[in-house]
Parts: structure tokens; sequence; C-alpha cells
């Protein structure tokens, strides 16, 4: 099982909106489009002052993550859907992708 972490460093005043945006319009068309997400929110602790936000996300291999995501961002509906409302509250952005067992990937997601 292969596990993406991205974090996002926000832009000034921006985190509320951009979880809120994440949470009701991009979540639900990543799931639509058979993209497992694990959790996803707003960071705990401000780093240095700054906003900060989450998504992890489960794949089957790094493939099948290359493929989907392709595909997602390059379809109309996150083009013409919230792309345009996460793209422009994000400062920076940073993924890992690790291997983990499948359990781990259990443990991650909220109830």
């Amino acid at each position: 099982m292969i596990l993406e972490i991205r974090t996002y460093r926000l832009k000034p005043g921006t985190g509320a909106d951009f979880v809120r945006v994440m949470a009701e319009e991009s979540v639900p068309l990543l799931e639509a489009a058979g993209i497992r997400v694990v959790d996803h929110g707003a960071s705990l602790v401000a780093e240095d002052g700054h906003e900060e936000a989450y998504l992890i996300r489960a794949f089957d291999s790094v493939g099948q993550h290359r493929e989907q995501e392709d595909a997602f961002y390059g379809s109309d509906i996150w083009r013409q859907g919230p792309r345009e409302a996460i793209v422009s509250r994000i400062d920076s952005m940073h993924s890992i992708v690790i291997e983990v067992p499948e359990h781990a990937v259990d443990a991650f997601k909220r109830p």
C-alpha cells in the first residue's frame, strides 16, 4: 500500500477557507474519482506562524498513484470546479510517498 502525505503552507488568512473548500468540494471529487482519502484538515500547529494544512491519500501502487493523479488533475471536473479556490490559497506544497502496510493506512483514518 502506498501512502501519500501532502502538506500545504497557506497564504495568510486563507486557512479556514482552504480547509472548508477541501472538505466540501475537493475531497468528495477525489473520492468520486476513486482516490482513497485517508484524512485531511488543518495543522494543529502553525509552524513559524504559517497556516498549514494536510491531505493523506492511499493508493495500491506508485503506478496507480501516478495514473489517478494525472486523470483527476487533468479533468474538467477539477479544473472547472474547486481548483482555483484551492490553488489560489497555497503558498507552497510538499508531498512524500511511502510504502506502508494496510493497517497503517487504517490507523491514520479518522473515525
